[in-house]
């Protein structure tokens, strides 16, 4: 049944990839008063998972430097050179999956039940899509959005603003719960109201953190995650929407773009794959293939398949001479939201950030390695660098302990969710900006620290760098005159400030 309900979401969200679609329609339900929440709710996860685990993922992980455009292919040239522009509409079909699936799904929900534990996880769900659209392009419609031909060009508010707006949201809908259970069919946690608290406790944990780090009322939240992290109630496993098949429009929607719609794309990263090397760490094997040229593991630079060419000539960088991404892993591969590792490494974080704790930051730290392992299928591994290069012992200052966390949370999001990976980069600036030209360590590896993202060699970021924030969608320009004008990609989003 739960497999059913989600081919029944997945078939009626892939009307959107052609559509060009106004946010303020409801294009999955023509007759809505003939429709009940039951059959509405599947398609909440089904479209957010669409989104965060098929167009965003895709852009995300070129932004994350796990991955580059192979030397004998050119789909995504413009992601690795940072050349794309709002025509390119990388985010169009993510925004319209957004607010007319996931959003506009979960309002149709909110005013169709009464029972308080669907209107929860329903509003975990919908802050998570908000949380989404805000970290891309630093604000969205939110106060005045989703009211259809009342609105039909609603204000675009500060990401500050949605995301207190949001927290408040799910604080209310909590407040309300009455120990009932749901009604509705769930993808996600099979109607376990505490995994769903859970989820929300980690959502909370991970925008109070980005407020911390923004400076924004930082003292109130940072007790608000001291308590989050006392108490310790989270949910456990991870969470994600798990229900694909090896089978025609069933498969999850990275690989069914990148595998079955388009030919091989994406190659090995130079910083992933030097970092995962000099820590001896047995996930290399995971999502990464070795060359066909000598099977070695080998990273492009970023932006930099046209000068490795021009450089080494073009029959001596092909795609048998770098890693290329395994994409036979990915046919029936989950779209996480929250994975148990992310969630352990922020507890870390809290821990020796703010609780002074070492002991508990060494635990939740091991527990994040360790559950990325297991996720992995590497599981009694991990001792590998956790007794090795990644040792919490090896880190003698707090700097050093927090530079191990966020490393090893970078490394765990990988192939799992590049969202958040792209996100967490921005807020605690590591892995760290090497200080060298993508030139200068091709001309010489050793001034490069394995590991540091790479400015990438053909950058069309004018002010150079890494890229900050999504351009706006070409869509919302067109149908909402209150679209914000648009900004570079080096502009950070509002809790970017280091």
């Amino acid at each position: 049944m739960k497999k059913i309900l989600l081919y029944a979401s997945l078939a009626t969200t892939a009307l959107f990839a052609g559509c060009d679609l106004n946010i303020n329609d409801d294009p999955n339900y023509p007759m809505n008063d003939q429709v009940t929440a039951d059959l509405i709710f599947p398609s909440i996860s089904a479209s957010i998972a669409s989104a965060v685990g098929g167009e965003i993922y895709n852009y995300a992980g070129f932004f994350a430097q796990y991955y580059e455009q192979k030397p004998e292919s050119n789909q995504y040239n413009t992601l690795c050179e940072y050349t794309f522009t709002e025509s390119s509409q990388q985010m169009d079909y993510s925004y319209r999956i957004l607010f007319a699936g996931a959003l506009e799904d979960a309002k149709q929900v909110l005013e169709k039940t009464t029972n308080p534990a669907d209107r929860f996880a329903t509003t975990i769900l919908r802050a998570y899509a908000f949380q989404i659209m805000v970290d891309n392009t630093s604000d969205s419609p939110y106060s005045e959005a989703l009211q259809g031909n009342a609105n039909a060009t609603p204000k675009w508010d500060t990401g500050e603003t949605v995301y207190k707006g949001i927290l408040g949201e799910i604080d209310a809908a909590e407040a309300a719960l009455d120990g009932s259970g749901m009604d509705v069919p769930d993808l996600i946690f099979n109607k376990n109201i505490a995994q769903w608290k859970g989820f929300a406790n980690a959502l909370r944990l991970r925008m109070y953190l980005r407020f911390i780090d923004a400076n924004i009322d930082a003292a109130s939240y940072t007790e608000k995650v001291k308590t989050l992290v006392q108490n310790n109630e989270f949910f456990t496993g991870d969470v994600k929407l798990d229900c694909f098949l090896d089978e025609t429009d069933k498969r999850n929607p990275w690989y069914n773009t990148n595998a079955v719609g388009l030919t091989g794309n994406h190659c090995a990263a130079y910083p992933l794959v030097s970092y995962l090397s000099s820590t001896g760490d047995p996930r290399i094997a995971y999502g990464i293939s070795k060359t066909d040229a000598d099977g070695k593991y080998v990273g492009q630079l970023p932006g930099g398949k046209t000068h490795m060419q021009s450089i080494l000539g073009t029959d001596n960088w092909k795609n048998k001479n770098v890693s290329a991404i395994d994409y036979s892993i990915g046919a029936t591969k989950p779209v996480y939201f929250f994975t148990q590792a992310e969630l352990q490494f922020l507890i870390a974080e809290v821990y020796a950030r703010f609780h002074n704790d070492d002991a508990n930051a060494k635990s939740a730290y091991e527990a994040g390695v360790t559950a990325d392992f297991a996720v992995r299928g590497f599981a009694g591994q991990e001792n590998t660098i956790l007794e090795g290069a990644c040792a919490w012992s090896a880190a003698s200052t707090q700097a050093d302990k927090l530079n191990l966390i966020y490393m090893q949370k970078w490394v765990s999001l990988f192939y799992m969710n590049h969202m958040e990976a792209w996100s967490e980069i921005r807020r605690t600036d590591c892995p760290k900006l090497s200080s060298y030209s993508a030139a200068q360590i091709q001309a010489n590896e050793s001034v490069y620290t394995p590991g540091e993202l790479v400015a990438p060699w053909t950058n069309g970021l004018e002010a150079g760098g890494l890229m900050k924030r999504m351009t706006y969608p070409l869509s919302a320009r067109q149908q909402n005159v209150n679209t914000p004008a648009g900004v570079p990609g080096s502009t950070p989003v509002w809790w970017d400030i280091k």
